[in-house]
């Protein structure tokens, strides 16, 4: 192929490219490594060995992901610093006089939602401490509220094109805009938001009891003091409300996600720093790029040159050939088949080197079903069996990991037996309510 320069002692560009791949995959599912560092090196390794030319490789890393995400963190992280999620988690446990059942379903209609419209990573970080908070207040264990907005999340992050990483790069890949997330997605993920916390709540009941006093604890908290700046917080939510405007409008003023959420972290760091001297400014900065995930932003370079290999080669389109043979070439059979098998593996392995190499054997396919408008249904199997499937297991999902982490450290720790067996049932009747969904609505 043109992309593919001479490869190193002759070998097979296929054979090389599948075994490279393979190798980073399996030592990204050891964990003995950092998984930026290995698809970085994974990356190198294939220019090296002439897989890709060093030109054909950056033409496969997916700015428009890197860019979407990279600005998401940016005004989340800035955002967050306002107080403005504290205050939402205070005032919904509020609402409903701090009884504990009313308080795990108001966190977790509220995790869901802000898992939507920003991303469940950082919505999980902001939300959890103040949930510690509120149930060590309750005298009730974290537990149950901690597992609850764990599923929310990764439920959440479904809906929309932001929520999620996965949904990211399905819609940046096949330009696919925030509302034809919301107007596919948000009816099934409603209903398996509303089915899991019902579920979970009457599974739970016994626990979430507490007394009157401790509840009068938790009604003499005061919201507004969660907001330690009300300037920022003016501004965050001017800047949140023209870049979530603007994703809704993508297709009619003709922006790409990236170019909308860059411009907007541009103006939130305009405003913020604004009345700043240049030192003050300068420091504010950093800070707000640091706090960016850099290492997931890298790992995503290198494991889109690390997927690009595989199909400058041809082993995604071979891939992509026996998954037709598998199913008969029948459509209704293929999509069933990706969304079960995206959550059924994406519960046990990263969901994201998954969608990753899903995406151009998806896109393979095209010739076989009728050209690319003909396979919509398959990305919303993709969409939904990766980012619910993430809620089998405690690997599932990077939000999982963030939650496990911050619950051991405030002496409550999350177990990978405890957490399967309360929630890979819940998972995978979630992916039936998905199923039964994609038969109603798209496989007549």
């Amino acid at each position: 192929m043109h992309e593919q320069s001479h490869v190193i002692f002759g070998w097979n560009a296929s054979i090389l490219a599948s075994i490279l791949f393979v190798l980073v995959y399996a030592l990204i599912i050891s964990e003995k490594l950092n998984r930026a560092v290995l698809a970085l090196l994974g990356a190198g390794l294939l220019i090296i060995a002439g897989v890709l030319t060093q030109e054909a490789a950056i033409r496969g890393v997916d700015f428009n992901t890197i860019g979407l995400l990279l600005s998401m963190m940016v005004i989340v992280n800035i955002t967050g610093k306002s107080g403005v999620f504290q205050y939402v988690a205070i005032w919904s446990a509020k609402r409903v006089n701090a009884r504990p059942m009313g308080v795990m379903v108001m966190l977790s209609v509220v995790t869901a939602v802000f898992s939507a419209l920003l991303d469940n990573v950082t919505t999980v970080l902001l939300v959890v401490p103040v949930t510690i908070l509120i149930t060590e207040e309750l005298k009730v264990r974290a537990y149950p509220f901690l597992i609850a907005e764990i599923l929310s999340s990764n439920i959440g992050g479904t809906a929309t094109l932001i929520g999620d990483p996965p949904n990211i790069m399905i819609g940046s890949a096949v330009g696919l805009t925030f509302n034809d997330f919301v107007f596919n997605l948000l009816p099934v993920v409603v209903v398996v938001e509303i089915a899991t916390v019902v579920i979970f709540a009457f599974l739970w009941r016994k626990e979430l009891v507490t007394t009157e006093e401790a509840r009068e604890r938790v009604m003499s908290f005061h919201e507004r003091e969660a907001i330690k700046d009300v300037r920022l917080l003016k501004q965050a939510l001017f800047v949140l409300a023209l870049v979530i405007g603007g994703f809704v409008t993508a297709r009619l003023i003709h922006l790409e996600p990236a170019t909308i959420g860059l411009t907007g972290a541009a103006l939130l760091l305009l405003l913020d720093n604004f009345s700043r001297d240049a030192e003050e400014q300068s420091k504010n900065v950093h800070s707000a790029f640091a706090e960016a995930e850099w290492v997931t932003l890298i790992f995503f370079v290198g494991l889109f040159i690390l997927v690009h290999g595989l199909e400058a080669s041809g082993v995604i389109k071979w891939m992509a050939g026996q998954l037709l043979t598998a199913t008969g070439g029948d459509f209704n059979m293929t999509a069933i088949a990706i969304l079960w098998s995206s959550a059924i593996l994406s519960a046990f392995i990263d969901n994201i080197p998954f969608v990753a190499t899903m995406i151009p054997m998806i896109k393979a396919m095209g010739p076989a079903f009728g050209g690319d408008q003909a396979l919509m249904p398959l990305w919303w199997a993709l969409s939904m069996g990766a980012c619910l499937g993430g809620n089998g297991t405690l690997i599932g999902a990077s939000a999982n990991l963030v939650v496990a982490g911050l619950s051991e450290r405030a002496g409550q720790p999350i177990r990978f037996i405890s957490y399967m067996k309360s929630c890979f049932l819940l998972m995978l009747m979630s992916v039936a309510f998905c199923h039964v969904y994609m038969l109603l609505r798209y496989l007549h």
